[in-house]
């Protein structure tokens, strides 16, 4: 899937069953769903679940425990806004998956 498709995604009710649980974890996060974007991202112990779990500590407000997943996940902590770190991250991931 790619960026388009994953954002007309966002009007369905749930996530289309081809998506990872790193993407997943966006999409429901983009429907204002944190807590079920959290399971999806500790769903995926790698790299990108670590990441989009960064983000959505990030997001909370929990910055020490965000640091902890960016670590994980090896990228630097994120310094844009939320948006555009979603963005980024969803655009990363999908390209992966493709």
């Amino acid at each position: 899937m790619d960026f388009d498709g994953f954002e007309k995604s966002l009007a369905g009710k749930a996530p289309p069953d081809e998506l990872s649980d790193a993407v997943c974890a966006l999409w429901w996060d983009a429907k204002g769903d944190w807590n079920a974007a959290h399971e999806c991202a500790q769903a995926d112990e790698g790299a990108a679940g670590s990441w989009v779990h960064a983000y959505l500590h990030r997001k909370e407000g929990d910055a020490g425990n965000a640091a902890y997943w960016y670590r994980r996940a090896g990228k630097p902590v994120a310094v844009t806004s939320l948006e555009a770190e979603w963005r980024a991250l969803a655009q990363a991931l999908l390209a992966q998956e493709s």
